[in-house]
């Protein structure tokens, strides 16, 4: 089968999120035969533009600005894939899902991935909000299938679009797999401990909570230190206010990525998301599959994660400075109970959240949308 994958800004993965889903899912569609193309914004991954782990990248123009580049990619892309004539074409994120009706106009197969609820992000105004919202509804009415990577998100999609919902999928994100580099060079470089500091990794957007974080850990009297990782989304000024907060304790270390990230994530102590709204977090996933213990804001997406198999991690009240405070001490205060529960972390990971199986349960669904008239024929006959 012939699949274009539309939404990420692009291949290899500068970033989490949907870029990683992209990578992972695209790359071992890939290995299964299918020939897959995954369509950058021009400018993002150029250093790989042709072909990357097995996937073709095609480079899409579109103007770099906050409300209209990813329409204005969208839509290209969605043009470009049906002229490359692709059989199928799966859109990631709501705002591309409002171009998911464009292919079905020439007869192509259309599956949209909703990664989260997108208008919810504080960056966006309310005309943007409102626009966000119609993807949404885009999102569930136009496509031949709609997958979403939370059971908080089918709740949503399967109650707001009742008469869809036989069509909403739930397919989480994945791990890899734990793969600590032996060297020890980038955790030394910001003199920094093995398993003597606490990580923060995602976006410096408000709606990740980073400012919680820092507010709560400034407030503590201990030895650990704290790493911030990550880089703006369109909020320059938010992160200006983070910075201010830099000391000898607390570190920044920008965006990271590659066996630095591995690194990172393989040395650290705690793995804390104080994040306001989710999907279903990457970051989250790869933290605990290498064995590091998850405090999470006690929204239902993180919830779904940590509250399996009996708890695998701690939560706070969302938003709530002290009582992450006072969670934070406890864990540094009970660091046997805080291992054993890294190590059920990471079990539950990379026992629950596996990227084959994604790839399987993706690949059932693209063979599913491609046979409607099987199905019709089906049940005309019962």
């Amino acid at each position: 089968m012939k699949i274009a994958m539309i939404g990420a800004k692009g291949i290899p993965a500068a970033s989490g999120g949907v870029e990683r889903h992209v990578e992972e899912l695209g790359a071992r569609l890939a290995e299964k035969g299918h020939t897959v193309t995954v369509y950058n914004r021009r400018g993002y991954g150029d250093r790989c533009a042709g072909r990357y782990r097995s996937v073709n990248i095609r480079q899409v123009f579109t103007i770099k600005n906050k409300y209209l580049e990813a329409p204005v990619y969208s839509f290209l892309a969605a043009i470009k894939a049906v002229a490359d004539g692709q059989e199928l074409i799966h859109f990631h994120a709501l705002g591309p899902a409002m171009m998911s009706f464009l292919p079905r106009i020439f007869g192509r197969k259309t599956v949209v991935t909703v990664h989260g609820l997108d208008w919810k992000r504080a960056k966006w105004g309310a005309v943007a909000r409102l626009y966000l919202k119609l993807c949404g509804a885009a999102a569930a009415v136009f496509p031949h299938g709609t997958i979403v990577v939370s059971n908080k998100l089918k709740d949503y999609f399967s109650l707001r679009y009742e008469k869809r919902a036989q069509k909403i999928e739930y397919i989480p994100n994945g791990v890899t797999g734990p793969s600590v580099p032996e060297s020890r060079g980038y955790i030394e470089k910001y003199g920094l401990e093995e398993k003597n500091y606490i990580l923060f990794l995602a976006r410096l957007v408000p709606e990740k909570g980073c400012h919680t974080l820092l507010q709560a850990f400034s407030g503590l009297d201990c030895d650990t230190k704290l790493v911030i990782a990550g880089g703006s989304s369109h909020s320059d000024a938010y992160c200006r206010k983070l910075y201010r907060y830099a000391s000898d304790n607390i570190i920044f270390v920008g965006e990271v990525f590659g066996d630095e990230l591995r690194e990172l994530f393989g040395c650290a102590l705690l793995y804390v998301l104080p994040s306001e709204t989710e999907g279903m977090p990457i970051s989250l996933l790869e933290a605990m599959s290498y064995g590091v213990c998850p405090l999470v804001s006690d929204i239902e997406e993180n919830l779904e994660i940590v509250s399996q198999r009996g708890g695998c991690g701690y939560s706070f009240k969302k938003g709530d400075t002290e009582d992450l405070k006072n969670t934070l001490r406890y864990m540094l205060s009970h660091p046997k109970e805080v291992s054993a529960k890294g190590d059920h972390a990471r079990r539950c990971a990379c026992e629950s959240y596996d990227w084959d199986a994604v790839a399987d349960k993706t690949e059932a669904l693209y063979q599913k949308t491609s046979l409607p008239g099987r199905r019709k024929q089906h049940r005309s006959s019962q």
